[in-house]
């Protein structure tokens, strides 16, 4: 590859223009168009938004297939969603033009457990126009599902899993805050979960499925509970501020069963602020086999950060996977693009030309 890979970015949030930024830093990437949902960005020039002092010459865009034609890339960044559902618009729009994918929607992390026909269908019209479709992130796409398979590896044999992250939701913004029903009473959180305005972490399935597929296990069924986290301190984030007795997050966990037994265990305690009740962050994994296997690390991998990371570290895999819907158990181990990002795909090159 001769020419920089040509990058389009979706979404204008903070996951979107993380991914921008960071786009910008990288050797060998040129980030060429963004798309944003929201109309009060259409027009708007990229530089402001991502923190420039000046227009850098890219505007936001409200219309997808216009953008796709004018800037011609050759992979696009979805950071619009979190279900497959709202996604496969998208998506398939970016495959339609014979552009790569990577999603940070969640349940993209593995799409065929929530959404079985939509997957098949993205997967099939993948092939058809020659690109790859990955789903990634740091959970699901990395910590609660791909660290957990590739510590198997080592494993003769496994009984159980338990995994658990331990994570600060404070630089999140309000569809987060929302999503965990953080600043809400406790009644009004129960009411939230009852009427699905609540739903906690979004991903436990998708992770729980990634596993059981690479380590061949067929699960029975999922169980998952879903419980207030209430503050005895005053806490405050750029977007919100809860006082005691209110929802500071959502302490959220999934247990599958195989066989009539529990097998992996998945354990996603959310809130704002933990560490003013001195509450540590942090990734930890336990495998009980032959051998066992415990991993930690404190405080958590930064959530955010991370997720932005992978999406762009991800490039040159995606773009040199074979056609079709892939997850991150699929594809090369990720790792940090630190150098020009045309020898990474050069080194993984299976022959298309990018020019």
């Amino acid at each position: 590859m001769r020419d920089c890979i040509r990058v389009m970015v979706l979404g204008t949030g903070q996951m979107g223009l993380g991914i921008a930024r960071l786009l910008r830093e990288k050797s060998g990437i040129e980030l060429v168009g963004v798309y944003a949902r929201r109309q009060e960005r259409n027009g708007l020039d990229l530089g402001p938004l991502i923190g420039f002092d000046k227009a850098i010459g890219i505007a936001v865009s409200n219309d997808l297939a216009a953008t796709l034609e004018q800037t011609r890339p050759h992979i696009a960044i979805q950071a619009t969603c979190s279900t497959v559902d709202d996604a496969a618009g998208e998506i398939t729009t970016l495959i339609e033009h014979g552009v790569h994918v990577i999603s940070i929607a969640e349940q993209m992390a593995f799409p065929a457990a929530s959404s079985p026909d939509i997957a098949e269908q993205l997967h099939r019209l993948a092939v058809t126009n020659q690109v790859s479709v990955l789903g990634t992130g740091i959970n699901p796409g990395f910590v609660l599902d791909l660290l957990v398979i590739m510590l198997s590896g080592v494993c003769a044999n496994i009984q159980s899993i338990t995994a658990r992250r331990v994570n600060d939701l404070s630089a999140y913004g309000h569809a987060v805050m929302r999503d965990q029903g953080i600043g809400l009473s406790p009644a009004a959180f129960q009411k939230g979960l009852e009427n699905k305005t609540v739903v906690g972490h979004i991903g436990f399935m998708q992770s729980i499925h990634m596993i059981a597929a690479a380590l061949g296990w067929e699960i029975d069924r999922i169980e998952e509970r879903r419980e207030p986290i209430i503050s005895q301190v005053r806490r405050e984030t750029p977007v919100i501020t809860i006082e005691p007795g209110q929802v500071a997050g959502c302490y959220h966990t999934a247990v599958a069963y195989r066989e009539g037994k529990p097998v992996i265990t998945l354990i996603h305690p959310q809130q704002i602020c933990p560490g003013l009740e001195a509450v540590e962050t942090g990734d930890f994994i336990e495998i009980n086999g032959a051998p066992n296997v415990r991993l930690s690390g404190t405080p958590e991998i930064p959530g955010g950060q991370a997720t932005c990371a992978l999406a762009v570290n991800m490039i040159p895999r995606v773009l040199t996977a074979s056609p079709g819907l892939h997850t991150m158990a699929d594809l090369p181990v990720p790792a940090a693009m630190l150098g020009d990002a045309r020898q990474w795909v050069n080194r993984y090159q299976r022959g298309q030309s990018y020019d």
